[in-house]
């Protein structure tokens, strides 16, 4: 057994994916609270929108040493979503600062509904991925040639 560059870049996806599904896991219950009319749409709006760049950007770190490592196989299950992203941010609303979310329009049944399964699904995704994660990790750390 040794310790290497794959193996390291998996333990950080591990801890990243676990940050990860905490703020999957606050997304779902703050759209829940705006549903259900819990709070106001300003304050949700205000307390997600910081969220929004550090998701993304430890995303496209443990991203990059997937790549540095040669983890191809991981990298690749992650493009698709590195790439909603980025499109996502792309094509969000006009806004002072950074975020996704604009309070005069996320009450909108539509836009509630997306934003609430854009949560389900990144969760399940980032879920998925801490097993693969944490599979990935053993194999890389066992499979050393000595």
């Amino acid at each position: 057994m040794a310790f290497n560059i794959a193996a390291f870049s998996y333990i950080i996806a591990l801890l990243g994916d676990a940050v990860l599904i905490f703020f999957a896991i606050y997304h779902v219950i703050a759209f829940d609270e705006l549903k259900t009319d819990y709070k106001n749409p300003i304050d949700q709006c205000n307390s997600l929108n910081p969220l929004v760049l550090p998701e993304y950007i430890l995303h496209i770190f443990f991203n990059v040493l997937f790549m540095i490592a040669g983890e191809w196989f991981s990298l690749f299950l992650n493009v698709p979503l590195i790439a909603y992203h980025l499109n996502r941010y792309r094509t969000r609303p006009v806004m002072s600062g950074p975020g996704l979310y604009d309070p005069t329009s996320i009450m909108n049944m539509d836009t509630l509904t997306k934003c609430q399964r854009e949560g389900w699904i990144k969760l399940a995704f980032y879920l998925l991925s801490f097993f693969y994660y944490l599979y990935g990790m053993i194999y890389s750390i066992i499979s050393v040639p000595q």
